[in-house]
């Protein structure tokens, strides 16, 4: 394929995530902005990034761009997530609690549709993060069911957050 119709292709599926989900570069700001505000005062996953974040402005402008590569396929990501969090003192329970926070900020500030867009995505990151940082350590570990998957609502179906009992 030759590279101005490789480009039409990609502005056509992103035009598509646009119109499907409303999901744009302010949204994905106002996302991570909001999901750091309640990650750093969680106090199981908030001493972690406490702990390694120094430049909280760089550190969301660098999650704003991976979020827009990851939901809007715009590029502007440039890193190597998986170097990044190798090092880190996270296991299972750390990613559940992740997805958890991420899982009701999205539905809390998302329509539906870029809600369900933005945790399918962040399920698969999870557990891709989780099982690479296995193997880094030896570890053979399958997929699994996430407790935040039962708070995904289904493509264009919107349902309403669990409340944590």
């Amino acid at each position: 394929m030759d590279t101005q119709a490789h480009t039409a292709s990609r502005d056509a599926i992103i035009a598509d995530i646009v119109t499907r989900t409303g999901i744009g570069e302010a949204m994905i700001e106002r996302l991570v902005r909001a999901f750091y505000g309640r990650a750093r005062l969680d106090p199981f996953i908030g001493p972690i990034f406490e702990s390694k974040v120094r430049d909280w402005e760089a550190h969301i402008a660098r999650i704003c761009a991976f979020w827009s590569s990851v939901a809007l396929m715009s590029g502007r990501y440039h890193g190597q997530p998986m170097a990044a969090h190798l090092g880190l003192p996270i296991d299972t329970a750390h990613f559940d609690r992740w997805l958890e926070i991420f899982a009701a900020t999205a539905q809390e500030l998302c329509p539906p549709a870029a809600a369900a867009h933005f945790l399918e995505r962040a399920q698969r990151i999870a557990d891709s993060l989780e099982m690479g940082m296995a193997a880094h350590k030896g570890e053979i570990r399958g997929k699994r069911l996430r407790p935040t998957q039962a708070l995904a609502p289904a493509r264009g179906e919107a349902r309403a957050p669990r409340a944590r009992q």
